[in-house]
């Protein structure tokens, strides 16, 4: 295997930007204060060297465009420099350094003109990448371009749950089209850099609810948002080096088209879904099945809650679960563990762990087993 990393946004570890549209959500009461994230914006260098002497030989971060480009066209060069510190610490450390360029938060600026759904989002979008390829290229080892880009769609303009607060179908699909092209242009242009390009599709296995017609069709129609809406991309572009993705539920999905958790019989997390191991083998088996002779990385994998026995048992079952697809024959080129420091929770806050370590730095008995496990998942 080739990476063995973990991963973290902006936001969530620096905290909100003045000048991000997750600032103003915060602001206007519907998610908690993000604060300074968790204190990574001046804990780098130590935060990044930890995770390289726990083993790990890559990190993903993303850069939060807001802070490089706050108003459009113009650069702030303090931010800049304070980005190639970043990545420049991580190399020191040992570590490969992956960026990606738009991970939920999206400047105020390219909000308030419609965000992913306005007119001029193609020409923003491919002056960023620009920006964002000659600023920092040489810094970067792997590029991850947009963060889950169907997760993204659904909670802005779906759910609503994050800014803008859509919800509304035909909207929906409007982001879901633009921000996955998106994605796939970006691939294509990052490619010339020379550094691998890696897909982070947010997947899940879907499940009739029950044995009715109308489940099945429901997860007809589901099946065609979550994985066709960027196969169909990937088939006639072949725009990445590899396809990656994050996993962390399967979902039910009920004659009326209603998502729930899955297995039924499991138990939900803090976050609302069942942290079920065996759905990361059917993905890998799907994305072997879906694009054969393609490399594939799990590109987020994480467990969410304050037992960490769970996370344990869990991250034990999954990295299992990738060995044996490996072993099958599987392409399985990287994993990228979410998170290594408990950070900012969108929706929860403090509330919901991810990390090996907490905010103190101090491991948990996971890190030890995940340490334990490096050997095997990454050998």
């Amino acid at each position: 295997m080739r990476w063995w990393g973990t991963g973290s946004s902006a936001v969530q570890v620096e905290g909100a930007d003045p000048g991000d549209n997750w600032y103003a959500w915060e602001r206007a009461g519907r998610a908690p204060a993000s604060g300074d994230g968790n204190g990574f914006a001046e804990r780098y260098a130590e935060d990044l060297a930890l995770m390289a002497r726990w083993g790990f030989t890559d990190h993903r971060m993303s850069v939060n465009w807001a802070k490089v480009e706050p108003a459009p066209g113009i650069v702030d060069e303090a931010a800049v420099a304070h980005y190639r510190d970043v990545l420049s610490a991580g190399r020191t450390a040992g570590l490969r350094m992956w960026v990606s360029l738009l991970h939920t938060a999206l400047p105020a600026w390219l909000a308030g003109e419609g965000g992913v759904c306005s007119p001029g989002f193609g020409e923003r979008w491919r002056r960023w990448v620009g920006t964002v390829a000659e600023r920092f290229g040489d810094l970067v080892d792997g590029w991850m371009p947009v963060n889950n880009p169907t997760s993204f769609a659904q909670k802005a303009y779906l759910s609503g749950a994050f800014p803008p607060g859509v919800t509304s179908l035909p909207e929906f699909l409007q982001a879901l089209t633009a921000v996955h092209r998106a994605d796939f242009a970006a691939a294509a242009r990052l490619r010339g850099t020379g550094r691998p390009v890696v897909s982070n599709e947010s997947l899940t296995p879907l499940v009739p609810a029950d044995d009715s017609p109308g489940s099945a069709a429901a997860v007809a129609q589901w099946d065609a948002v979550v994985w066709d809406s960027w196969l169909r991309l990937a088939r006639e572009t072949d725009a990445f080096d590899a396809y990656g993705f994050s996993y962390y539920a399967a979902t039910a999905v009920n004659g009326a088209g209603q998502p729930g958790p899955y297995p039924a019989d499991g138990t939900p997390g803090p976050l609302g879904y069942v942290p079920w191991a065996e759905g990361l083998a059917r993905v890998l088996d799907r994305l072997a099945h879906e694009l054969p002779g393609k490399s594939l990385v799990v590109a987020e994998l994480g467990y969410g809650g304050t037992d960490d026995d769970a996370r344990v048992d869990y991250l034990t079952e999954a990295l299992g679960h990738v060995h044996k697809a490996r072993a099958d024959g599987i392409d399985v080129a990287g994993v990228f563990l979410w998170t290594g420091i408990d950070n900012y929770e969108w929706l929860a806050g403090d509330s919901v762990p991810f990390g090996l370590f907490d905010r103190d730095r101090r491991p948990r008995r996971s890190a030890e087993v995940v340490r334990a496990l490096a050997p095997s998942a990454a050998g």
